[in-house]
């Protein structure tokens, strides 16, 4: 269940940097929409992980967690924000992939 609550809280992490970039986009009360998403998606991120590592071990928790969302963060800029997907950001991408699952296998719980 706590891993749950951590995929759940890294893609709040998704949520809320995207909210930010959005922000950045927008004007007036559409913004304001798009922080108040961001504090949102920022307040639930972080009490998920805070239940998450009530049983999962600190270190690993973190690191799936910005993990999740650091991956999740650089599709979304490439497929919503239409950044750049050059070919050692892909690869730097997959090895970041890599190290979250590796983390998840070793991980004691």
């Amino acid at each position: 269940m706590h891993w749950i609550l951590l995929i759940v809280a890294g893609l709040l992490e998704i949520g809320f940097a995207t909210s930010l970039g959005k922000a950045r986009e927008a004007t007036g009360t559409t913004a304001q929409l798009w922080y108040a998403s961001f504090l949102v998606c920022l307040t639930l991120s972080m009490y998920l992980l805070m239940r998450a590592t009530e049983t999962l071990p600190i270190g690993t928790a973190y690191a799936v967690w910005t993990g999740i969302g650091a991956v999740g963060t650089v599709l979304v800029g490439i497929f919503i924000f239409h950044e750049p997907a050059s070919f050692w950001r892909v690869f730097f991408l997959t090895t970041l992939i890599l190290s979250i699952v590796g983390l998840k296998a070793l991980s004691p719980h």
